[in-house]
């Protein structure tokens, strides 16, 4: 609930924000008289605000020219401009902003050639507000979804490399929470629960890059409860996937041993 109200919280502070914002641009004109270009002045300023980090004052001129050149060619990039200025600034309040900007323009813009930007950016801005494993998991389920977005509809994108390595890494993020739960279950000895965990890791995201870990403590977990026989594919698996892991001997060890007889029966 906490993390809900702090969210809807920071929502409303970037939606005030993005109304003052756009109110003040609306009252001044940035656009010096005698330019008879309006909107490629206003561009070619905000481009050079942008590369020196100036990200309010770049946010100026790209807003002046949204509002007020609504038929420019370059109002598809000003907008695009708007949410990497938001981005830039990584607070908070701005990147819910930097979400309603690249949201917006994949609405208004669904087939310009810049809307693969949009969406990476889109995943970016869920991507920068990650938690550690041990946290909350909200932002990184949403980078996930639109960052599996981008690598689905733009496979010949300049930015799908990029794309898939921040994929990676959010899928990674979010696997480790999902570990780190599992492995305190397999530490406390509540073996069902630490199965659950461990099976949902290898099921969700099966490149996970520890799943050597989760191999083991999967199939240990599956040997303590009396399940040898399903314990041993998993042992298999990290011997035959993983050429160094700390867990290798222990898992050749592990299929080598042989199950405890079974008392005889008193005749």
């Amino acid at each position: 609930m906490i993390r809900r109200v702090s969210r809807a919280v920071v929502a409303a502070s970037a939606l005030a924000l993005l109304v003052l914002s756009s109110a003040c641009s609306r009252e001044k004109n940035v656009v010096p008289t005698g330019i008879l270009e309006g909107d490629k002045y206003l561009m070619e300023r905000a481009t050079e605000l942008v590369a020196k980090k100036k990200w309010f004052q770049a946010r100026e001129y790209y807003r002046q020219l949204v509002d007020n050149y609504p038929q420019s060619n370059y109002r598809p990039d000003a907008k695009l401009g708007l949410g990497d200025t938001y981005l830039g600034e990584k607070s908070a309040e701005s990147l819910v902003l930097a979400q309603n900007e690249f949201r917006e323009f994949l609405t208004f813009y669904p087939t310009h050639s810049r809307a693969d930007y949009a969406q990476y950016k889109l995943g970016m801005c869920h991507f920068q507000q990650m938690l550690a494993p041990d946290r909350d998991q909200t932002e990184t389920r949403e980078a996930i979804g639109e960052l599996t977005l981008f690598v689905q509809r733009y496979p010949q994108s300049a930015l799908l490399e990029e794309g898939r390595q921040k994929l990676r890494e959010a899928q990674t993020r979010l696997s480790e929470s999902e570990y780190k739960v599992g492995y305190f279950y397999w530490r406390n000895k509540w073996y069902p629960g630490a199965i659950e965990r461990f099976k949902a890791v290898l099921k969700n995201d099966p490149g996970f890059p520890t799943r050597d870990a989760v191999y083991f403590l999967l199939g240990d977990s599956l040997v303590k409860m009396g399940r040898r026989a399903e314990a041993l594919p998993y042992f298999d698996r990290l011997v035959k996937e993983f050429e160094k892991s700390e867990y290798l001997a222990k898992a050749e060890l592990a299929m080598k041993e042989q199950p405890a007889e079974p008392p005889p029966v008193k005749k």
